[in-house]
């Protein structure tokens, strides 16, 4: 990959771990805890998709909360703990090589940004929860187009505000219609496959597949 100019991440998935709320509390849920985290995570993206297409948006923490309070119904979990559940997706836990790899990639002068699902103040309370508020030029939201990914207009957002070529962007993430989605657009992307998973059939084969974030620097 040449003249990348910057390095762009999803952070759902790909920098914070989704499924760390439910695990946090796996000593309550029971051996459900993961089937439970996985269907919310499901859940959210289809609302995501399904509001996009209805033109009816609803910001990700509302959607984040109506995906919740469905999965909760389906796996009977108490009612009690969704104050709980929803105060720790506020605070996910980055995967362990995130953090030095941030900061390695710092050193050398790329633009580093976050462009999400995600509502502005969402993202800026996860990523200060992890010490991480210095590492990053700029984070950016669907917010500010009103329509969710794989949409063109969101991976319109860092072109507009850095003003470079599409091609001398690094696109990260570990979503296959995400990086179909910027992959198609005309962005680098870089597939973080973590679960070994197929990639969907949409149109796009990424050149670049890495098992986790560590590998990026082998890359760019």
């Amino acid at each position: 990959m040449q003249n990348i100019k910057a390095i762009i991440f999803d952070a759902y998935g790909t920098l914070f771990d989704v499924n760390s709320a439910a695990e946090k509390c796996k000593d309550k849920i029971g051996d459900k805890w993961e089937n439970f985290a996985n269907y919310w995570r499901t859940t959210q993206l289809e609302y995501t998709w399904l509001r996009s297409l209805m033109n009816r948006h609803k910001d990700f923490w509302q959607v984040t909360e109506d995906s919740l309070d469905k999965s909760m119904k389906i796996f009977k979990i108490d009612s009690s703990m969704r104050n709980e559940l929803l105060n720790l997706y506020k605070i996910l836990s980055p995967f362990s090589e995130v953090p030095e790899v941030l900061k390695n990639l710092k050193k050398k002068n790329y633009k580093l940004a976050i462009l999400s699902n995600g509502t502005p103040s969402l993202l800026n309370e996860l990523v200060k929860s992890n010490n991480l508020e210095n590492i990053f030029d700029d984070i950016l939201s669907i917010e500010e187009v009103k329509i969710y990914k794989p949409d063109s207009k969101v991976y319109d957002i860092p072109v507009k505000k850095y003003k470079i070529e599409k091609n001398e962007f690094a696109y990260l993430s570990a979503n296959t219609w995400d990086v179909s989605g910027a992959g198609n657009y005309g962005f680098n992307p870089v597939w973080v496959n973590r679960n070994n998973s197929i990639f969907d059939n949409l149109d796009y084969v990424p050149k670049y597949q890495i098992e986790n974030l560590s590998k990026l620097i082998d890359i760019v």
